[in-house]
């Protein structure tokens, strides 16, 4: 039978060659009768002259070409039989041909499916948490780089993934890009069944054991979450790395029938077959099912066929039996799918190939070379086992390390979407004067940075205590390893934005869950702020972690200094003892710093005097500015057991604990330079109390000096810059607080 089977495909691949051989010889011959080639049929090249002999030629060309069509598809057919049964996912799905492989022998011109360059593209995502906030950003940036079209992502999120997008988005401000947010809140509250509840809720009464959670069935709702006049989009999960321009796939909605709906590529492993395990009993689908980590909807005819009552109905009828779905949303879209085959169009397999455990998508991707979109369907992610994983992991940090600064790029011969802050942006750019020799300072001011709140899992306060207190720094990639050691002193929340590149986020990502003092921790949060400029922008950090706290009180320090065991509840003490709720003050912490990078911590005030009587501790920067903290008055403070006030004199910047809404840090100081004594000299603008703490300490610990202050040190432009700046702040300064501001400028004159 083999032997019958080997002879039957030698002999029709004997008969196309030869067919194909005699249709070009057949051209050739006909061609040198009439005089010339026939190039380009009259579909898509200039019209030939009409004369019968022509006709007669065109003619006999087609019947030939319809019999090798005939031919081929005899041929699949024969090689489908040889194949065991295994799905072939590359060859008929590719046109979106129905099942069966049957093809039309129709010749005229194909129907051009393109997209214009400034159609608007709709693409939905849901999206929560913090982790998934994170993966839909590789997402996000595998589209935009491959994009040629204007875009619309319409974001279903919580609360927390909401904060974290909305800021990514309006500080990334990628042209011809629009973002709309919808409160997953809304489509999954309640918890009772639709049969029971005169208003039921949307998802939440299906039970549902994927790792996904309630969140894995909110692509049910979109008919009804997304606008109404939305009529088609893009659904894609976040796990999804695109490797071509999306506009492709969205060319793909003119192939629907009239009754198609949904597009779908077939799921790629046997688990809706029910034979992965004894006992295994899948929801129901069609074959082998669909997977929707890639949806095409079209909204409009789905609302006129019902879907909302559709889906829930099938949900109802199954979970009956079933009692729960195994793969959230996808049991149902495959349920409904199976009652009525018709809705769906079946997608090429490059659209969605599945690196699941039990993926069978090498018979894709061993077929079609032109891989499409990637999909890390499994809960191990890019851990999953596949002999071909190398590459998409490959595929995959390419983006996951890309620099998103570089997919700020316009799109040319669109008109632009509105964006106002875009567009204040250059303006204030475009009035620059580039010959000005502080023009990279006031650059480097106008930057839009991008930001990513909440890097890593955060736990919220629901209700903050009255007296509790953030500690508030920045640092860059350098400064890492002070983190470690800073969880050790501080139990209470901490408030971090971190300066990295793409690259370097990914780097600190690793090195934070590797670490078992900070993957312990819920109360740190980590805001990234992408490098960008050739200046620290040090304040613009500050104010990051600054906004992002949620305590009523914050402790503003430095990345590089430790404060002393016991200082969160210190001054949760002192914030109550002082009534600070009704005053307005600023508490001061004596800085003090040690050369030495071993130091046994003092776990006490007289450790530390004791300390400093010996020369191992110093009172900070006294040997080279000792004008940034002498106002603290060292030797009151060695005898002090209350609290003691200070004045506010020239370049005094101590580290202060002040309430949550206290001043912005000015950030037109960028590097080094001016940036804590400009802030403290408006928080006594607005008389604010400095109080200086008798029991209270932290200390420096040495590093590297910093590529900005070696650029101060070394550089006269550099320092003659600040100056300005600094003149600049104080006209700034007396222009909002009046004649009250006069006294620092003279104060600076004076010096």
């Amino acid at each position: 039978m083999v032997r019958s089977w080997r002879t039957k495909l030698k002999l029709l691949l004997a008969t196309v060659t030869l067919a194909v051989l005699l249709s070009w010889l057949y051209l050739f011959v006909g061609s040198l009768e009439y005089g010339r080639f026939l190039l380009l049929p009259p579909c898509l090249g200039e019209q030939p002259s009409r004369d019968l002999e022509q006709e007669a030629l065109a003619s006999r060309v087609r019947r030939v070409e319809e019999e090798n069509q005939q031919l081929r598809l005899q041929l699949s057919q024969v090689q489908a039989e040889g194949s065991n049964g295994s799905p072939q996912w590359g060859a008929s799905a590719e046109d979106g041909d129905p099942p069966g492989g049957q093809r039309s022998n129709h010749t005229a011109c194909p129907k051009q499916r393109v997209v214009h360059k400034c159609e608007l593209l709709h693409v939905a995502i849901v999206c929560a948490g913090h982790n998934a906030s994170r993966d839909v950003v590789t997402l996000v940036k595998s589209i935009l780089f491959h994009r040629k079209n204007p875009l619309h992502f319409h974001f279903i999120t919580d609360s927390v993934a909401h904060q974290i997008l909305q800021t990514l988005f309006q500080s990334w401000m990628v042209p011809s890009v629009h973002v709309s947010f919808y409160n997953a809140e809304d489509l999954k509250a309640g918890t009772c069944a639709p049969w029971t509840c005169p208003n039921p809720p949307e998802v939440s009464w299906i039970p549902n054991k994927h790792y996904s959670g309630i969140y894995g069935l909110m692509k049910l709702t979109l008919t009804k979450a997304l606008p109404s006049n939305l009529s088609k989009v893009i659904v894609l999960d976040t796990d999804i790395t695109f490797a071509t321009d999306i506009a492709e796939l969205w060319a793909v909605f003119g192939k629907f029938s009239d009754k198609q709906v949904i597009g779908l590529v077939e799921n790629q492993s046997d688990w809706y077959l029910g034979n992965l395990w004894k006992n295994h009993k899948p929801w129901p689908a069609l074959g082998r099912g669909f997977n929707t980590g890639v949806i095409l909807l079209l909204l409009d005819r789905l609302r006129r066929l019902g879907w909302e009552q559709m889906w829930r109905l099938t949900a109802e009828r199954e979970l009956m039996s079933m009692l729960s779905t195994s793969l959230a949303d996808q049991d149902i879209f495959n349920a409904v799918i199976k009652q009525d085959p018709a809705l769906v169009y079946r997608l090429p397999c490059f659209w969605n190939v599945q690196l699941s455990d039990h993926t069978r998508s090498e018979q894709c991707y061993t077929e079609v070379s032109d891989l499409k979109v990637i999909h890390w369907n499994s809960p191990k992610k890019l851990r999953v086992k596949n002999k071909h994983v190398e590459f998409f992991r490959n595929l995959y940090l390419t983006f996951l390390e890309y620099d998103g600064n570089l997919l700020r790029r316009e799109l040319f011969g669109c008109a632009s979407l509105p964006s106002p802050p875009s567009d204040q942006l250059q303006q204030a750019l475009e009035e620059l004067d580039e010959d000005d020799p502080c023009y990279d300072f006031r650059r480097q001011h106008l930057t839009q940075h991008r930001v990513h709140l909440f890097f890593l899992q955060y736990e919220f306060l629901a209700f903050p205590d009255p007296t509790d207190v953030t500690l508030v720094a920045q640092l860059s990639m350098d400064r890492l390893q002070m983190l470690e050691a800073i969880c050790r002193h501080w139990a209470g929340p901490i408030s971090l934005a971190l300066y990295m590149s793409d690259a370097e986020a990914q780097q600190f990502l690793r090195y934070a869950q590797a670490s078992e003092v900070l993957s312990a921790r819920r109360n740190v949060a980590y805001h990234i702020v992408y490098k960008e400029g050739q200046f620290y922008p040090i304040n613009l950090l500050r104010n990051v972690a600054l906004a992002n706290t949620q305590t009523p009180y914050v402790f503003l320090t430095d990345i590089d200094f430790l404060p002393m065991y016991g200082l969160y509840d210190y001054l949760r003490n002192s914030i109550q003892q002082l009534e600070l709720p009704q005053r307005k003050a600023a508490l001061v912490v004596p800085a003090f710093e040690t050369l030495h990078y071993r130091l046994t911590f003092p776990k006490s005030k007289a450790e530390l005097l004791s300390m400093l009587d010996m020369g191992s501790l110093y009172t900070f920067r006294y040997h080279v500015w000792p004008k940034g903290h002498a106002p603290t008055d060292y030797a009151k403070w060695r005898t002090a057991t209350v609290p003691y006030r200070v004045a506010w004199q020239p370049d005094f910047e101590p580290y202060v604990v002040v309430r949550r809404d206290c001043p912005k840090y000015d950030q037109r100081f960028v590097g080094f330079g001016w940036n804590k004594v400009s802030h403290i000299m408006e928080l006594d603008a607005q008389e604010y109390e400095l109080l200086v703490l008798p029991n209270a300490f932290m200390i420096h610990m040495p590093h590297a000096p910093s590529f900005d202050i070696s650029k101060f040190r070394l550089s006269a432009g550099y320092r003659g810059c600040l100056q300005t700046l600094r003149e600049e702040f104080h006209q700034d300064l007396s222009r909002r607080y009046g004649a009250a501001a006069l006294k620092y400028l003279t104060a600076e004159r004076s010096l």
